[in-house]
């Protein structure tokens, strides 16, 4: 367990302090659930008022609501983004493996930089480059002429195809696919023809990729994935798709071939969005969003119908179903209007 005095945290955060800077601080935890010894913080102003019952040694809050605790507190501008560095501090979550495993196979040309591990029974072939300070966790497989940057990361059974390029500071999530084939296949009287796909996948410096998720090689030209993007689980991206730096893409996205979207972007949960089409810079697609046609503003942007009762549903999905009809009857009733 790791434990840090308040004082020497609100140091490392850039917080000021309030009350009793000896207070040891051994974790982090909710503010409903906060205990003698941890610490928890107020991002949302509305929560105030469980503030006179948290029971934590210290909470990380703003000026505002600084009046509302008795107790010893850390005064930030955004407590949220503070909390997201203090966890980082005191993150106790072991590394994937430490050393070089049993059973790991490495290619005899395999080019590893200082401090790499690889965990047990995984597979690195010909020709991978690993820089410094790589982990490669248990069971994973890293195929021919990869090159992996410095201290990035992978979990247990993450799978790298051949000729894979992925940046430093990357962490990948256990069960994600990065390089399979496209879905390329042309129809031959009814019969489908596979075409092998010749691209790579690109990824940059710092980005997260979740469990499960899969991001398929280029049929011709690369897929790539920028700078500081972060994809949740079980997302699917297709063939030369091609993500902006800082994106956000939320869990089960499935994103079609050929699709290109900008920097700074939200994709909200479960959103499907077409492929060929572009998306520009700073747009938000909220949750179960589906995107048909290019966006060319930045902005926010949603679709689909949100939970109904039951009944208030299938009247909603019976005018749906009679939309065309009753256009008709109303332009007819507008052109009877018009002539008089």
């Amino acid at each position: 367990m790791l434990s840090i005095r308040l004082a020497d945290l609100a140091q490392q955060l850039d917080a000021k302090l309030h009350g009793d800077g000896e207070i040891v601080i051994t974790g982090i935890s909710s503010i409903r659930r906060a205990k003698a010894g941890q610490i928890t913080f107020l991002s949302d102003s509305h929560f105030r008022e469980q503030l006179s019952s948290c029971q934590a040694s210290a909470v990380v809050l703003t000026e505002d609501s600084l009046p509302f605790f008795t107790g010893a507190a850390l005064v930030v501008s955004n407590p949220y983004l503070t909390y997201a560095h203090m966890a980082q501090l005191m993150d106790t979550t072991p590394k994937p493996t430490e050393a070089i495993g049993s059973g790991a196979v490495i290619a005899p040309d395999v080019t590893m930089g200082q401090r790499v591990a690889v965990g047990a029974n995984s597979f690195l072939e010909s020709g991978v480059v690993l820089g410094d300070d790589v982990i490669i966790g248990p069971g994973c497989c890293v195929g021919k002429n990869t090159h992996i940057g410095a201290r990035t990361r992978l979990w247990a059974n993450v799978t790298i195809y051949h000729e894979i390029v992925i940046g430093e500071y990357c962490l990948i999530q256990s069960g994600a696919v990065i390089g399979a084939d496209g879905f390329g296949y042309a129809n031959d009287q009814g019969n489908w023809i596979k075409i092998p796909q010749l691209g790579r996948v690109i990824i940059g410096d710092r980005v997260e990729i979740g469990a499960c998720t899969t991001i398929d090689r280029g049929a011709l030209d690369d897929t790539t994935i920028g700078n500081g993007v972060i994809i949740d689980n079980q997302c699917q991206i297709a063939h030369n798709v091609v993500i902006g730096d800082n994106t956000a893409v939320a869990g089960g996205v499935i994103m079609a071939g050929s699709l290109t979207i900008g920097r700074s972007c939200i994709i909200g949960g479960a959103s499907v969005i077409n492929g060929h089409i572009a998306i520009c810079d700073k747009v938000t697609v909220t949750g179960m969003g589906m995107v048909m046609r290019p966006i060319t503003e930045p902005g926010v942007y949603s679709s689909g119908i949100p939970l109904q009762p039951n009944k208030e549903w299938r009247k909603t999905a019976a005018l749906v179903m009679n939309i065309c009809d009753i256009s008709k009857r109303i332009k007819a009733i507008e052109r009877k209007l018009a002539k008089n």
